[in-house]
Order: C-alpha cells, then structure tokens, then sequence
C-alpha cells in the first residue's frame, strides 16, 4: 500500500534513536523528509548520515519553550513545508510514588508533560489541510506500569491533551493521534531491566504477560507510526493506538 508519504515533510522529535529514529527509517524509506531533533548532537549527527539528505537535525531540548519554533523554521528553511510530527518526549526516571521527590515530578513535568503540549500546540498551528501529528505515549495511559509512577501518572493526561487538540483542530483538516507502545526493544527498555533486582526474570517476567511472548521491534511501532502520520490514516483521529503485543487486556 501506498502511504501516499512522498516529499512530505515530518519533525520528528527524539529522532536520533529509539522509536523516534524508527519512525524516521519508516518515513524516509516512504519518500518523507525529515526534521531531526534530540539533545546530542553526536546521535544526531550518526543519524542524518545514516538517513542521507532527506534528513537535517536540531539540537534541542523539548524543555525549552523556543524549540517548537526552530523545528518549524527547520522544515521551512529546509523543504519550505512542514506535513506533521512525531512527538517524542522521552522516558521519566524510574520510581515509586513513595520514592520519587517532588524535584524529578517538576522536572518530567517541564520536559514529558509540558514539552510535549508546548510541541502539539505550536506544530498544530503550522499545519494545514492533511497534516498529522502523533503522540509517543505509553501503555501506561490505559493501565499503570509497576515503578514508574511518573510515567503513570503523565501519560494519561498527555493523551487527554491529545483527544482534545484533535477536537480542536480537527475542523481544519489537520489529525491528531497517539501511539502506546507496550515493551519495545530500545535502549530505554534495555535500562529498566538492567535496573532490576534480576533483570533476566524480569524480562521473563515481561514476556510472558505479553500474548505474542516477544517484545516488539523498533521498526514495528515505527510502520504503526508513519501510517498513522500518512494520508493513507485520512480518517482516523483523536485515536490511542496500542502498540504492544496484544499486552493491554482492555477493550
């Protein structure tokens, strides 16, 4: 099938690695052009000379109230259009709701919370007609995740955030959606187990919840992604799609 996805241009945030660079494989190899952005500039680097001239990258910090700007004059200043997003915000700190201090809550609020509204309001009000963004959530908006209380208590919200702006931009032609990625193999999930008491069982552990017993592979949440970015999603929007195996028992 036809993603319809040539010569669109996508910021894609968090695009040096993980799921974001995933997706950014997906939509380069689809014909897209991409907007990188990330805090290292070395990862970055690595990655627009992997993905070739359909890519370009900014250093940036989701925290930082100006980035949304700069990624929207990046793919201005780059292909003179910007097509939709990726929002990326990256994993909080792991911990307790008795553990975690009251410091690391500011902190992933700045950055995972608000980064990512801040991102939604700004790049939505550079779209026009057929633009898409998508949302990197977590299974954790529809059941929490042991230890990761942050994250529990964030990402449901965002997608609130999410379901509203689709509402809100919806009459413009522009979709808005979020993805739930379940136990993918990234270097996030690679921490979390290495944090455990015993991280082979804790793997194991993880697996055997998970109806197809294997984690997901980057490039599998990145085709669940770039279709939900292209034309060929017309019509879906205000959407959460899971990405996680068959591992969330709710409807």
């Amino acid at each position: 099938m036809d993603l319809g996805l040539t010569d669109r241009v996508f910021v894609v945030t968090g695009g040096a690695r993980g799921l974001g660079r995933a997706t950014a494989d997906v939509l380069v190899a689809e014909g897209a052009r991409v907007v990188l952005s990330g805090r290292s500039a070395v990862s970055l680097d690595r990655a627009v000379a992997d993905l070739g001239p359909a890519a370009v990258a900014v250093v940036a910090d989701n925290a930082d109230p100006a980035t949304p700007d700069r990624l929207v004059a990046a793919a201005q200043g780059a292909w003179g259009r910007l097509d939709g997003a990726l929002i990326s915000v990256g994993g909080p700190p792991p911990g307790a709701v008795s553990e975690v201090t009251d410091e690391q809550w500011t902190t992933a609020f700045e950055s995972v919370f608000l980064g990512a509204v801040r991102l939604g309001r700004v790049l939505a009000a550079g779209l026009g007609e057929s633009g898409s963004l998508a949302f990197v959530l977590s299974t954790s908006v529809r059941a929490p995740l042991a230890d990761l209380a942050i994250s529990n208590g964030l990402r449901p919200g965002l997608a609130m955030v999410a379901k509203t702006l689709a509402d809100e931009v919806g009459p413009r032609g522009v979709r808005v959606n979020g993805l739930l990625p379940g136990r993918v193999a990234t270097e996030r999930v690679a921490e979390l187990d290495a944090a455990a008491d015993d991280p082979a069982a804790a793997r194991e552990s993880a697996l055997a919840r998970i109806p197809l017993r294997r984690q997901g592979e980057p490039e599998e949440f990145g085709r669940a992604a770039a279709f939900l970015l292209s034309p060929a999603a017309s019509y879906v929007s205000g959407a959460m799609l899971p990405v996680d195996g068959g591992s969330l028992r709710g409807i």
